[in-house]
């Protein structure tokens, strides 16, 4: 039986700052946007977002899959990837409902091209039908139908990586070189579109957490590759946060040089350009260097909203899309100024953590009531994949 670990909680605050970033950049020309790790890095939170998800996948159900077998590991998996798809069409009628409102309310109809609902509003018939194919994704829901779609595979995944990892790494890495080489694509809805997380390149992140959380790395080999890559990856990220500092600076400031900016604009996220992925990899292993598991600051009062927001990731996703998409609506019809940003951001980050330790308060009293009930300890929380 392997043995039980203790809850790694750089796994819920990395995946905290990630949700919470993802919510003030999906504010359009919002200030505090200058300040997440867009604004000095080539990648964003939904690479985070999605490396920590593989991590936590194959930690959660790797162990399910070791002491109750590959047929219960496999329904796990499928039940968590149905409470996934539940969620994202909850959340599409939410948010179509927000859009399709605030729209009549205020009488501009640009948001419909902007949300992307407009194909709904015109022929919901059919989009109905290909909001639950996952190939109607409207503006802030094409993260979502990423993770179902890379959680519905992953029980061969995962079988694979318990036995063979190179045999599951090795095509999932030539599968996003293909992506790069030939701009394959996954068709959406309507007619032309594609889906904006091309899971065909997005998978290898996933697959790579959960590959690093099944095998690991051993001590000794850890030591000789903190020497021999942690300055090249040190290099990479000094030279990712110079650049893309620069174009935030020169989108604020446009006299101010943007370096390479003609060269290297635009970067492509749908299908995870290497210069997005490259960087993300180096900060990993810088991260992983440096921040071990029993770091102090994980134990900080202040960083506790953070790490309750990763914990609880599904409901503070959900309702940082919907608070994003209400913000961005706030600021357009009545004000943009510098306060009124901030106060909608701190608004909205402020929701977030409050649901985030309601749901956290809600669910630790579940576990006490059914601890009582049968006699046992109250065990500590489970990881959410």
């Amino acid at each position: 039986m392997p043995p039980v670990q203790s809850r790694d909680f750089r796994l819920d605050f990395f995946r905290g700052v990630a949700l919470i970033f993802m919510f003030i950049d999906h504010i359009p020309e919002n200030i505090l946007s200058n300040f997440t790790i867009q604004a000095v890095q080539f990648y964003d939170a939904a690479e985070i977002f999605i490396f920590i998800s593989g991590y936590t996948a194959a930690l959660v159900y790797g162990r399910t899959l070791a002491l109750q077998g590959p047929s219960y590991a496999t329904a796990r998996i499928l039940r968590r990837a149905w409470q996934l798809y539940v969620a994202h069409i909850f959340l599409f009628v939410m948010f179509t409902a927000e859009v399709s409102y605030t729209v009549m309310t205020f009488n501009n109809p640009m948001y419909n091209d902007e949300m992307r609902v407009g194909d709904f509003l015109g022929e919901p018939h059919v989009a109905i039908v290909k909001a639950l194919l996952l190939q109607f994704q409207p503006t802030f829901l094409d993260i979502l139908p990423l993770y179902i779609l890379l959680l519905a595979i992953f029980p061969i995944v995962l079988l694979g990586l318990r036995r063979q990892p190179l045999m599951v790494l090795l095509p999932s890495f030539l599968l996003y070189v293909i992506v790069q080489l030939t701009n394959l694509s996954v068709p959406a809805y309507p007619e032309g579109d594609v889906w904006y997380f091309n899971p065909l390149a997005w998978q290898f992140p996933f697959i790579a957490g959960a590959a690093l959380s099944v095998n690991g790395v051993r001590a000794s080999r850890w030591r000789r590759l903190q020497r021999i890559a942690l300055p090249a990856a040190a290099v990479i990220v000094a030279v990712g946060l110079v650049i893309r500092f620069s174009w935030t600076i020169h989108g604020v400031w446009d006299s101010f040089p943007g370096l390479f900016l003609k060269e290297l604009s635009p970067i492509n996220k749908s299908n995870l350009s290497a210069i997005r992925l490259i960087p993300f990899f180096a900060s990993v292993l810088i991260v992983a260097a440096l921040v071990s598991r029993d770091a102090a600051f994980l134990r900080w009062p202040a960083a506790k909203p953070w790490i309750l927001c990763g914990q609880h990731s599904l409901e503070i996703f959900c309702l940082g899309i919907l608070l994003s998409a209400l913000g961005h609506f706030v600021l357009s019809e009545y004000d943009s100024g510098i306060v009124t940003q901030l106060a909608v951001n701190l608004a909205g980050v402020l929701a977030m953590c409050l649901i985030a330790r309601m749901i956290d308060w809600y669910k630790t009293m579940e576990r006490v009531a059914m601890g009582e009930r049968s006699g046992k300890p109250v065990r500590e929380k489970r990881i959410t994949p």
